[in-house]
C-alpha cells in the first residue's frame, strides 16, 4: 500500500482551495446552487421577493466584475512590464542624459548639459573640483531655455579631469533661472527593482528609467 505524505495533500487541497475561492466562475456556480436551493426551500407562506432576488445577483454580479478586473490588470502589468524589458535591452549601448553634475571626456575635451527653465541673459559654467573649488568657468552669455550643452578645454588642467564636476548659474536680469544640470553616460546593462526598469550606466550609476531626460 502506498501512502501520500500528509504535507503535500495538504498543500494541494489548499492550493485548490484557494484557487476555487477566487475563481469568478466557481464564484457565480456557488451563487446559483445557493440561490436554487434557497427557492426550493422558502416559505410558500412568504416567498422571497423580487428585488431580494435582484440585489443578491447584481451583488454576485460585482464581486465577479471585480475579480476579472483585478486578472486584466495583473496581465496588463506583466506585458506592461515584458515591454519595459525589451525596451531597455535597445538602450544597451545608447548614451542617455540623466540628472548630474559629471561631464563626459573625449580627447581632452569635457561635455555637459543642462536644462534652462526659462531665457537667460547671462549663463556661466563652473567647472569645480570635488571640494567646490574653481579651476576653470566656461562664459556662455545668453541662452534661451531649453537644454544646452558646453564644452570645456580639459587639456589645462594638469589632475584628473574626471573627477571634476560642473555647476551652471544663470539669469535673467536680476532674476535667477533655474537650470538643472544633465550627466551624459553609455547604458551597459538593465535590470528591475520594485517592478520599474532600471539602467545600469557606465560611470557606475543606476537609475530608473522614468529619471532618463533624453537619449541620445
Amino acid at each position: 500500500m502506498i501512502l501520500n505524505p500528509i504535507g503535500t495533500t495538504a498543500t494541494v487541497n489548499s492550493g485548490a482551495s484557494a484557487n476555487a475561492a477566487n475563481d469568478p466562475a466557481a464564484m457565480q456556480d456557488r451563487f446559483l446552487k445557493l440561490l436554487v436551493a434557497q427557492l426550493n426551500n422558502q416559505d410558500p407562506m412568504n416567498p422571497l421577493d423580487n428585488a431580494q432576488m435582484t440585489t443578491q445577483m447584481a451583488q454576485i454580479n460585482t464581486v465577479t466584475g471585480i475579480q476579472t478586473l483585478n486578472l486584466s490588470m495583473q496581465t496588463m502589468a506583466e506585458e506592461f512590464s515584458t515591454m519595459q524589458q525589451i525596451q531597455g535591452i535597445s538602450l544597451i549601448g545608447r548614451s542617455v542624459l540623466t540628472e548630474g553634475t559629471r561631464m563626459s571626456f573625449n580627447e581632452g575635451t569635457g561635455k555637459g548639459y543642462f536644462n534652462l527653465e526659462g531665457a537667460a541673459t547671462d549663463v556661466k559654467v563652473e567647472i569645480v573640483t570635488p571640494g567646490g573649488v574653481v579651476v576653470d568657468t566656461v562664459a556662455m552669455g545668453a541662452q534661451d531655455k531649453g537644454r544646452r550643452s558646453f564644452e570645456w578645454d580639459a587639456s589645462k588642467y594638469s589632475g584628473t579631469a574626471s573627477d571634476l564636476r560642473f555647476r551652471v548659474t544663470a539669469s535673467s536680469g536680476e532674476k535667477a533661472v533655474t537650470a538643472t544640470p544633465l550627466t551624459q553616460s553609455q547604458v551597459v546593462a538593465t535590470g528591475s527593482s520594485a517592478g520599474a526598469l532600471t539602467l545600469t550606466l557606465e560611470n557606475g550609476d543606476t537609475v530608473n528609467y522614468f529619471r532618463i531626460h533624453s537619449v541620445l
